[in-house]
């Protein structure tokens, strides 16, 4: 009888581990199937709009960094008037680069909403010539144009009362947690706001660095997003409970270890708008940049800067012009790809369809009038020019009758078929990619 009743637990124990193991997969699954769409969407386009492009300042850290008063910080709620805005030539313009999704600051770390807010006087609503919700026009034409919508929002606010500090040598308090209780309390409702007016399909949160997960309430803001919308998506920005990683303004060397990562990247070198920043990145530069992303299995989400009237610079017009070109040309090599070969394989970025049958390499310039490709096993059965359809002549050496190690490939292209930025060829492979 005892043997008997060892052997009964011992089986309880082990269906209850089938069961936790089946319960993990499962919600592995609803993770994958949420998080589907932004990995096959791989370009966003992230805009940085608020009362800083009225003189054309650092957003929010000019004041906090104590470069400039927060009283004259504040002083271009005046001159905010949104008077050329025109959220359907943002969403022409967005979708016509490429980009799957767009991201808008909804509130930046110096507190002001571009939401017509219940929760504080300071929003383009009630403190700027403006004097409109400014993010409902944009969602609704983001959503008519079948793009994903995201929505920036800075879990600090160096503007309200309740948070501990204002500038970096300006504190509050340092201990008062009726305080920070009424603050939290604060965020959460704005958030609900955002998520009952707009729902986001993606929540791009910032300033976490300042508090814990446990002040911020990170678990519970999570699971009351979740609960709303189960499909939305959030960034790492949350204090460990998000959902894929965000590099910024620094290009990753070797392919990272989150499955889901987006760097963000400004297009000079200015979050918002400042109009003595001339230092643009060609377009070339940002399609070599996006080509690296791609083939490390991550999303490039691009930042551009508004004017305080609302028209985007023509700098800014022509390189996202100019990607959409490139994308709507090279579209197969992009979209729903994964990551491509491992370092060493080719001297360039690389992706592969999700069947690992195709394997896609970029190139910029003419790559001396033929490519190298090393460590490839599987036979190459067809190349192709993607976007002009020329079929390449492909040699392989290096792989005798005998040998069961891979080759070297060289393949053939012409100059005639170059991309003036950069140009992308398909290898269709005679099955899945097998590797050295």
């Amino acid at each position: 009888m005892k043997v008997k009743r060892k052997l009964t637990g011992r089986n309880a124990l082990a269906g209850l581990l089938l069961l936790c193991l089946a319960a993990t997969a499962q919600a592995q699954d609803n993770d994958n199937e949420r998080m589907q769409w932004f990995s096959d969407a791989k370009l966003g386009i992230f805009i940085h709009w608020g009362i800083y492009a009225v003189n054309g300042i650092d957003e929010s850290w000019s004041f906090f960094n104590e470069q400039i008063s927060y009283d004259d910080y504040m002083k271009q709620l005046e001159g905010f008037t949104a008077s050329g805005y025109d959220p359907q030539l943002w969403v022409d313009l967005i979708k016509g680069s490429g980009a799957r999704y767009a991201v808008l600051t909804s509130k930046h770390h110096d507190g002001v909403a571009l939401w017509d807010t219940k929760l504080s006087k300071l929003s383009v609503v009630d403190a700027t010539p403006a004097k409109r919700d400014l993010i409902r026009p944009f969602v609704e034409d983001l959503r008519k144009a079948g793009l994903k919508v995201g929505l920036y929002y800075s879990l600090l606010d160096w503007s309200h009362p309740d948070y501990p500090n204002k500038t970096k040598s300006i504190k509050r308090y340092t201990s008062d947690s009726l305080r920070w209780e009424r603050f939290v309390t604060f965020d959460f409702d704005q958030i609900t706001e955002l998520s009952n007016n707009f729902r986001p399909d993606l929540y791009w949160f910032d300033g976490d660095w300042e508090q814990s997960a446990e002040r911020w309430k990170a678990p519970e803001l999570r699971k009351m997003i979740l609960d709303f919308n189960p499909s939305a998506i959030i960034n790492s920005r949350l204090a460990g409970y998000g959902d894929y990683a965000t590099p910024e303004q620094g290009l990753p060397t070797h392919r990272p270890a989150d499955r889901y990562w987006e760097l963000c990247m400004t297009i000079n070198d200015s979050w918002g708008y400042q109009g003595r920043d001339t230092n643009y990145k060609s377009p070339s530069e940002v399609i070599r940049i996006f080509a690296k992303c791609i083939g490390m299995g991550g999303n490039l989400l691009l930042d551009i800067g508004p004017m305080a009237d609302g028209t985007i610079p023509e700098q800014q017009v022509e390189v996202l012009k100019e990607l959409g070109r490139w994308t709507t040309k090279h579209a197969p090599a992009i979209y729903g790809t994964v990551a491509g070969l491992p370092d060493g394989c080719f001297a360039g970025p690389t992706s592969m369809s999700r069947d690992s049958t195709v394997v896609y390499l970029f190139f910029p310039g003419n790559a001396g009038g033929e490519l190298m490709l090393e460590g490839v096993k599987s036979r190459i059965t067809k190349a192709v020019v993607v976007g002009n359809g020329t079929s390449l002549e492909v040699k392989e050496y290096l792989r005798p009758s005998w040998s069961s190690h891979a080759g070297v490939y060289f393949i053939k292209v012409p100059e005639e078929v170059l991309d003036e930025q950069m140009t992308v060829v398909s290898l269709t492979l005679d099955g899945k990619l097998q590797m050295e």
